[in-house]
């Protein structure tokens, strides 16, 4: 008795144990779909044998526990190359924002490009070369003066749209910092459940919506993750400042920057970690606003002064059409330095006759001063190079960063994928895989419950005593 006794409790746990093993291969057929879903598996253990009279008998199998199948190496590895892709196809975008400010056409013959400043700088200084040859012609001091006026134009409508950049990309700071405020928030929380539940019960579903959440802030901000006690996690930025520690959250906040004029800056309490913020979109585009379009406006108000400044030199050396000294009478209004250039640049004068064509104490016909500023299309006014020069220069780079950050995108892309299969394969859901198991468990779970009914057969002739059509009272 007994041993049908101990029988009876084996194939009893043994029924329990097979359906809930096909509950669980059930959930997993049933999750997968679901985005960030990571397959569970059964883990079975022998029970402590039984001794009886002496000699040891088995006591069955049952479930030691249902566990997830995911490796924290690999979804750290994911989220670190997540944040590289977001940074740098952010910043990518941006750069691609600016590179088409500049209007770069590959058709014509200019190497600064057709249209935009470029022809811009071109229809100019042929403009003074037309002015030379025929000085006295008002038609063509007119041209002169259109040409200024379109040069001044193109450099201010360059800036105003760097402008408009700047503010979108901080539109986009306040976004992100919003999101990565709510993200933090809730793992947070996550972290408060998932710390009450493990070890003692099953925080898979939990963690998985942990690693989703952790999915979605490395799109957004470079984060380290701190394994700590009762799976918890502790999260920083690149440069240690807390997020999220145990079931506390702390966030940023966003406000104007006090290096940058116009731009957005990030902070931790009144800490700026703009300049270590690097990865996710966010430190995309904190490159953009605090490196890249910086330059752009550096090289095009360097242009734009150097120009100008150039041209105002020669234009008040000379003499207007009728003769009188330009001294003090400059073509174009400039800042005092180079910094903002672009935005202020306009033409000073209304008047073509104001325009010097001639050299001082020379007659109306000479066109001596226009060729000189002509001469300035030819000459290292810029950084050492020409005007045109400068500016194919300048495109060319903005080009070949553009150009860098694809490439970095698609070796990202490429290595994040590979990744991801390897994340797949450990803790995807494949349904044939799920099919075997559900097989395999439903012919225990059918075995158990033959032997079950068995057991009661032998368990009732016992009882009557092999007495055959007796009955249990």
């Amino acid at each position: 008795m007994g041993g049908l006794s101990q029988a009876f409790g084996i194939m009893g746990a043994a029924l329990s144990a097979d359906q809930e093993a096909i509950d669980v291969t059930a959930n997993n057929v049933g999750n997968a779909n679901t985005p960030g879903y990571t397959r569970e598996v059964v883990n079975w253990q022998e029970n402590d044998p039984v001794t009886i009279h002496g000699q040891q008998f088995g006591a069955g199998a049952s479930i030691a526990s249902v566990s997830s199948e995911r490796s924290l190496i690999l979804d750290r590895a994911i989220d670190q190359q997540q944040q590289t892709l977001s940074a740098a196809q952010a910043r990518q975008n941006g750069l691609t924002q600016v590179e088409n400010i500049f209007d770069q056409v590959t058709t014509g013959s200019s190497a600064a490009g057709a249209g935009g400043i470029g022809g811009a700088l071109s229809s100019f200084f042929n403009a003074f070369s037309t002015l030379q040859a025929d000085p006295a012609q008002n038609s063509v001091r007119a041209t002169v003066l259109s040409a200024a006026q379109s040069l001044a134009t193109s450099f201010n409508s360059a800036a105003s749209q760097l402008s408009s950049a700047t503010d979108s990309l901080t539109l986009q700071v306040t976004g992100s910092v919003d999101r990565i405020n709510g993200l933090t928030k809730t793992l947070a929380a996550l972290n408060q459940e998932i710390s009450t539940t493990s070890p003692q019960g099953d925080a898979g579903t939990l963690e998985d919506q942990r690693q989703e959440d952790l999915s979605q802030l490395s799109q957004l901000i470079d984060v380290n993750q701190i394994q700590t006690d009762n799976n918890g996690l502790t999260l920083t930025t690149a440069n240690g400042t807390v997020l999220v520690s145990g079931d506390r959250s702390y966030a940023l906040s966003a406000s104007p920057s006090t290096s940058v004029p116009g731009a957005e800056a990030v902070f931790a309490n009144s800490q700026d970690i703009s300049s270590s913020i690097q990865g996710g979109a966010l430190g995309g585009i904190l490159a953009n606003l605090y490196q890249d379009i910086p330059a752009v406006q550096s090289q095009l108000d360097s242009l734009a002064y150097s120009v100008g400044s150039s041209v105002n030199a020669i234009q008040e050396s000379g003499a207007d059409e009728n003769g009188n000294a330009t001294t003090g009478v400059p073509l174009f209004n400039l800042p005092a330095s180079a910094t903002g250039s672009a935005a202020s640049i306009s033409v000073a004068i209304t008047d073509p006759t104001q325009i010097a064509a001639a050299a001082a104490g020379s007659g109306a016909g000479d066109g001596s001063n226009a060729q000189l500023v002509a001469n300035l299309a030819n000459q290292t006014v810029v950084a050492g190079a020409t005007p045109s020069g400068f500016y194919a220069e300048f495109l060319a780079t903005l080009g070949s960063n553009v150009q860098s950050l694809q490439t970095q995108v698609s070796s990202v892309t490429a290595s994040l994928g590979q990744l991801t299969t390897q994340q797949g394969s450990l803790s995807g859901v494949s349904q044939d895989e799920e099919a075997m198991h559900l097989e395999t468990y439903e012919r225990s779970y059918q075995a158990a419950s033959q032997t079950f009914n068995i057991l009661d057969t032998l368990l009732n002739t016992t009882l009557n005593l092999g007495v055959e059509g007796a009955t249990l009272p």
